[in-house]
């Protein structure tokens, strides 16, 4: 297959991945503050942090309130990473890759692609969001779920695969770096009496808390969680797994040269991870550092199979 149609594949994987774990973090980060109690210190500038959007959010908005937050990480097209701009991308990179598509799967990201237009306006009512956030992630499962079923599982699809589970680990890591940042040394006393809550949040986040409770089998606790959230090869969204999944999608895929080799010193280097060991402050700059080597995967990817050849 041409590298220009591998690489729309895997941005339009990437770009639907976003799309869902946006409108996921949105909904339980919401669902977080409703069930903290009030005066509990804790605000939408976080949301900010997880995607390092700070400084593109403070150049459009003086006040990190809800409805500016919400604003730009659903509704602003200028924003690469909001969910509208992620969903219109991933509509261009279907188009003109139809031919390798069931015609089911343009047809899923066109209609949210619409309806979302339609109805972005209502974001600011919660009530509202609340059920646009639910479809959303309803059609994000729907178009896996028919390319996983109607679709050929040939290169075309390893490419999407490789896409989505890159996109999965890197917001993984975001999600946790968001619960190690809120639960650090310098946060107040009062939060941490929460820290049960938060950790449910984050499971849910991630659709974990079922699985955790079945296979961890002991009350939520944030070691444990960070551990099963990074280890368990089993969870579809843990970060071990979504190495996994990159790791066969990568074997399978003709002249990966080194990728193979890169995978498994990223395997390697979260397995031996000890959240028991490292200081709120450590694990921060250990999640920060595995989002850089994701970062560098994509490249070391993008390099192998994209690469453009100039004229």
């Amino acid at each position: 297959m041409l590298s220009r149609s591998a690489e729309r594949l895997y941005w339009l994987a990437r770009y639907m991945e976003r799309t869902e774990n946006t409108a996921k973090l949105v909904s339980v980060y919401m669902n977080l503050l409703m069930d903290l109690p009030k005066g509990v210190e804790m605000g939408w500038q976080q949301l900010l942090r997880i995607n390092g959007s700070e400084k593109e959010f403070y150049e459009k908005y003086k006040s990190a309130n809800e409805r500016n937050v919400i604003r730009f990480m659903l509704a602003d097209d200028s924003y690469s990473s909001s969910l509208f701009a992620s969903l219109s991308a991933a509509r261009e990179n279907i188009r003109t890759t139809r031919e390798l598509l069931p015609d089911e799967a343009w047809e899923q990201v066109n209609e949210m692609y619409l309806c979302s237009k339609s109805e972005l306006e209502i974001v600011a009512n919660r009530r509202s969001r609340v059920l646009f956030l639910k479809k959303i992630i309803e059609g994000c499962q729907r178009f896996s779920g028919l390319l996983s079923g109607y679709m050929s599982h040939n290169h075309p699809y390893r490419f999407i695969r490789l896409g989505r589970n890159l996109e999965r680990a890197d917001m993984t890591s975001r999600i946790l770096d968001l619960a190690s940042l809120l639960l650090a040394d310098s946060r107040s006393d009062e939060l941490r009496q929460y820290e049960t809550i938060l950790w449910m949040n984050i499971l849910t986040a991630l659709n974990a808390l079922l699985m955790y409770r079945q296979h961890v089998r002991s009350r939520v606790k944030g070691d444990d969680v960070l551990n099963y959230l990074l280890l368990d090869k089993n969870l579809p969204r843990s970060v071990a797994r979504c190495l996994v999944e990159i790791s066969e999608s990568i074997a399978q895929l003709p002249n990966s040269d080194a990728l193979p080799q890169r995978v498994v010193e990223m395997e390697n280097y979260v397995q031996a991870i000890d959240t028991r060991e490292a200081t709120q402050l450590q694990l921060r700059a250990i999640l920060d550092d595995l989002q850089n080597k994701l970062g560098g995967l994509h490249g070391n990817i993008a390099d192998n199979w994209f690469a453009r050849v100039e004229d």
